[in-house]
């Protein structure tokens, strides 16, 4: 190992389902990254459940929810979710895996008793996969980095509610169990809960991507006249986006975690490569230009681990942590950008192929930066919020 992970602060009991799920991801998920089940718009169904089997056998299935249902702490969370990410399929077999990790968090939160017993318990157990139908088209105006402009609507008729609409981008709705929809009525934004799959939410088509790591790819939904029982709507009408922000900062962080975890991997793949690779008289490590660019790792490895902390800090004082959450998503974001892209270019055109995992860090790392909303709009919202202050400070 090249990177020494954080240790300190961490309860005993974290740390030991961290330890577990590092071993297990190591040991028995990593062979799985050559598998020929792995295809360009994710790991097939079967290869997902064959996983999931595995990690229910080993004790780490949704390690970060315990027996009682209760969450493990943000800090805790960030051990093992980091540690989960050391595999672009250990997230997918631990069941950690963006978006049904962030859709049990939320359903956690704030689900009625009835909806849990027939929408989370499945998911925790991993026997669904769910998808999170927010974004819409940008042809057609609709929603992606601002809400606001929610086009899918939503009216009540009887006892149900009629959904129609488009949505684009949404991971994993192929083969997905439970869509947690998105719409607007007269009273504002909405959230429903919907079995999947229903002849009312048709796939287009699953769109051909950069990134290949989530089950379902990214999909172009049309919704046409979608019944949906009065009694799955999150909520009350018009609450949809403070439930929204209820998922939106543990996701956004929760993406950060794993994410490290790939990037500490291929850093380390890239570190013995330049150890073993002789060039010019001595190895490529002895080389400044090649030593520098994995120093120069560290130091940004470690820097987004602490920002994932420091924000985990935050949200386990029970804080939605918006502004705090953007800046650990820019921070992170961009520093493992730097960290994935550094790695291929120490391993030259071996860091290009897909003889290691590698190369496709590069590439879910660069989407990664626009996941849960790009750099450019968390950096806009945050200057919002220091103009917000600083007239608060002329006002005092």
């Amino acid at each position: 190992m090249s990177y020494a992970m954080e240790r300190g602060g961490i309860p005993a009991r974290g740390l030991e389902i961290a330890d577990r799920v590092e071993a297990f991801v190591r040991e028995t998920v990593a062979p799985y990254e050559k598998d020929p089940r792995r295809t360009s718009h994710g790991p097939s169904e079967e290869l997902s459940l064959a996983l999931k089997d595995l990690a229910r056998a080993a004790g780490v299935m949704t390690p970060h929810i315990l027996e009682n249902g209760a969450h493990l702490t943000h800090r805790e969370t960030a051990a093992v979710l980091i540690r989960s990410g050391l595999s672009p399929l250990g997230p997918l077999a631990c069941h950690v895996a963006a978006p049904d990790e962030g859709n049990m968090y939320l359903l956690g939160k704030v689900g009625s008793p009835e909806l849990k017993q027939r929408f989370l318990e499945p998911m925790i157990e991993g026997r669904m996969r769910s998808a999170f139908f927010m974004t819409e088209p940008a042809e057609e105006g609709g929603a992606g980095s601002d809400p606001s402009l929610m086009q899918t609507t939503c009216r009540m008729d009887g006892n149900h509610w009629v959904i129609n609409g488009r949505k684009t981008y949404i991971t994993g709705a192929d083969g997905a169990g439970l869509g947690i929809i998105m719409a607007k009525s007269e009273d504002g934004a909405c959230m429903f809960l919907v079995d999947l799959p229903d002849p009312a939410v048709r796939i287009e088509r699953v769109m051909d991507t950069l990134d290949s790591s989530m089950p379902g790819g990214h999909a172009v939904i049309t919704i046409d006249d979608l019944r949906v029982p009065a009694t799955q709507m999150l909520g009350q009408s018009g609450e949809g986006f403070r439930y929204a922000q209820v998922r939106l900062s543990p996701a956004r962080l929760t993406h950060c975690m794993r994410w490290l975890g790939a990037c500490i991997r291929a850093n380390e793949i890239a570190t013995d490569y330049a150890n073993k690779r002789m060039a010019f008289g001595k190895p490529l490590v002895d080389h400044e230009g090649v030593g520098f660019m994995l120093a120069d790792n560290l130091i940004d490895l470690k820097q987004a681990e602490l920002m994932i902390y420091w924000c985990a800090d935050v949200l386990d004082t029970g804080v939605l942590g918006t502004a705090e959450s953007s800046m650990a998503k820019v921070a992170v974001s961009e520093a493992l950008m730097r960290v994935a892209d550094r790695c291929v270019q120490v391993m030259g055109g071996q860091g290009v192929t897909a003889d290691t995992i590698v190369e496709q860090v590069f590439r879910e790392v660069r989407a990664f930066r626009i996941y849960d909303g790009p750099t450019e709009v968390h950096k806009w919202s945050l200057a919002k919020k220091i103009k917000r202050d600083w007239k608060k400070a002329q006002e005092a």
